[in-house]
């Protein structure tokens, strides 16, 4: 949604609101997009010593499948040009 200076001055928690939710909240000045409104990621997941290894967890077989022989050769080639 696209919203001008005015409006997002007098409804600004319902815009937080609405970015928080997934919406893409932009803030327009005379018709022109200035600036979008997203909300700030945390990385909660990411403290403790060794959490990413538990957010991975039972995704490493999956990549480890990704690398064939063939993909092997495709990015052999790619690099090669």
């Amino acid at each position: 949604m696209q919203v001008n200076m005015l409006e997002a001055k007098s409804q600004l928690s319902k815009l937080v609101k609405a970015a928080m939710a997934g919406d893409d909240v932009i803030i327009a000045s005379h018709g022109k997009p200035q600036v979008r409104l997203v909300p700030c990621a945390t990385s909660k997941g990411l403290e403790a010593r060794g959490s990413l290894a538990s957010l991975c967890q039972g995704s490493a077989a999956q990549i480890d499948a990704s690398f064939t022989e063939a993909v092997d050769q495709e990015v052999a080639h790619l690099l090669a040009r």
